[in-house]
Parts: C-alpha cells; structure tokens; sequence
C-alpha cells in the first residue's frame, strides 16, 4: 500500500487549508485512514481518523475546526482543516490500517505553516 498526500503549504492564523492522501496499490483491506502530525521537537500525535464507515475520532485541540472525510471509492482521505492556529504548525503525515492506528502504512509528510 502507498499513500500519496498533499495539500500542505503556509497560511495566516484564521486560515483554511486542505488535506488529500490517495492510497494505492492492495488497498482493499485498508479500513482505517487518518492523519497524525509532528511539531518540531514533540512526539508524533494523533490528529484525526476515519473508519471505512465513516465513524470518527478527532484529538481535543482540532474539535470543531478540522474534519476528517473519506471517500472510499477514490481510496482517499481528507482534512479539512479551518481556522488554523500558529500551534497547528506541524508536519501532517497520512497514515492507514486495517483495524487500528496507527495503521502500518505512512505516506510522506506534507508540511502545514501557520503564521501569527
């Protein structure tokens, strides 16, 4: 399984962006997609993660201001991210398993800047 993320870039504080990782390859036993980031200097954290039937968990810090969505056809997953805050500066990394996460498969990071 490869997963392709992209979307990352340099936004203002109060600012939107959005979140894309494609899976490929076996990825039909994948039911579990999400994201985790990692600010300099801190531990890899959990953000958000959608199961195949659209059930979703989201970290404290994100409630309300991101959301996570899937398309199951496409293999893909989204976060849409609004209102985004200089601690949300952060490397997002897409992440998919087959029953929990973190799942096995890591797709590149994409790098999220949110200035003040």
């Amino acid at each position: 399984v490869q997963l392709q993320a992209s979307g990352g870039g340099l936004v203002q504080a109060g600012g939107s962006l959005r979140l894309s990782c494609a899976a490929s390859g076996s990825s039909f036993s994948i039911r579990i997609m999400g994201w985790y980031r990692q600010a300099p200097g801190e531990q890899r954290e959990l953000v958000a993660h959608i199961s195949k039937g659209g059930n979703t968990r989201y970290t404290d810090s994100v409630k309300g201001r991101f959301t996570i969505s899937r398309d199951n056809a496409k293999n893909t997953v989204y976060l849409q991210m609004n209102n985004l805050k200089p601690e949300d500066t952060a490397v997002y990394y897409c992440n998919a398993g087959v029953m929990t996460m973190p799942g096995n498969y890591w797709g590149q990071g994409t790098k999220v800047t949110v200035s003040s």
